[in-house]
């Protein structure tokens, strides 16, 4: 099957959880299941599997404010842990692709759809709306990640890092004594045959961190930003919101040991790597 977005339905003003929100000529819909986006049910599909993937949610549907008609979807899950649900994921791969929806899955422990879900689709709204603006080839050309401007905390700073307030909580939690290292630190890698993947952590007291994993898969998305340097931000941002219950929960850390392994694993498989491991800095003891 190939894409072909002719399967695909307008989404009607009303449709979702909750009212739309507007952002530069799009509509945001909250909870569409993929059903609702088609037409009828694709060619090459069992029964079974047309069942899986239109019941699937899609926890952001975007949308032309004029027409109504999907421009991308997003899914924020946790870690898929079973056999059975890596298979409805792959099945919804194969019935996006042949409809032309593209697809940005997001999977983390921590963030959460319904409180994360619209900022993280109008952030790829205005990345995108960036990119396609913008001359990559001019001598002159910042990144999207990299536009400098006045963050919260009074600096000049990359003001569309999404871990930026993060980062300013950590300091502030720092301060209060409430960690031991005030820097949220992290990796971004992106696997050849696989998601990007962004690390962070927090060293909440001497030797126990605080670390969060996100991957992002695109499916025929163009996010307007680097892929793995996204999925780091997010993990920034799921380290944040965990470092905000610090005084009402106890956090469940892992020792200096249990990063170095896990880190050194990852430069075990650089082969599998889309570029060189750059951490090597971080697999010393």
């Amino acid at each position: 099957m190939t894409g072909d977005d002719s399967w695909l339905s307008t989404v009607p003003t009303g449709a979702g959880r909750g009212p739309a929100l507007l952002s530069t000529q799009r509509r945001v819909h909250a909870g569409l299941r993929l059903g609702e986006l088609l037409r009828r049910r694709p060619p090459g599909l069992t029964g079974n599997q047309w069942s899986t993937a239109s019941r699937t949610l899609l926890d952001q549907v975007v949308c032309a404010a004029d027409t109504g008609r999907p421009e991308f979807a997003v899914e924020l899950r946790p870690p898929s842990p079973d056999s059975a649900a890596r298979r409805a994921e792959r099945t919804t791969e194969a019935v996006v692709t042949a409809i032309g929806l593209p697809l940005l899955r997001i999977a983390s422990a921590t963030l959460r759809a319904a409180e994360h879900g619209p900022r993280i689709a109008g952030y790829v709204i205005d990345a995108r709306r960036y990119a396609e603006g913008a001359d990559a080839s001019a001598q002159s050309y910042v990144e999207f990640r990299d536009i400098v401007g006045r963050l919260p905390d009074g600096r000049d700073g990359a003001v569309n890092d999404l871990g930026v307030l993060a980062r300013v909580e950590a300091v502030e939690a720092y301060v209060a004594r409430r960690l031991t290292d005030p820097i949220l630190r992290g990796l971004h890698v992106y696997w050849a045959q696989g998601p990007a993947e962004g690390w962070s952590w927090a060293e909440v007291r001497p030797g126990g961190f605080l670390v969060e994993r996100v991957t992002l898969c695109a499916y025929g998305l163009h996010c307007g930003i680097d892929l793995a340097r996204f999925a780091e931000d997010l993990a920034v941002l799921a380290v944040g919101e965990r470092l905000r219950k610090l005084e009402t929960e106890t956090p469940t850390l892992v020792s200096r040991e249990e990063l170095l392994r896990a880190i050194r694993g990852l430069r075990a498989r650089q082969d599998d790597l889309v570029d060189t491991f750059a951490y090597d800095h971080l697999c010393q003891d």
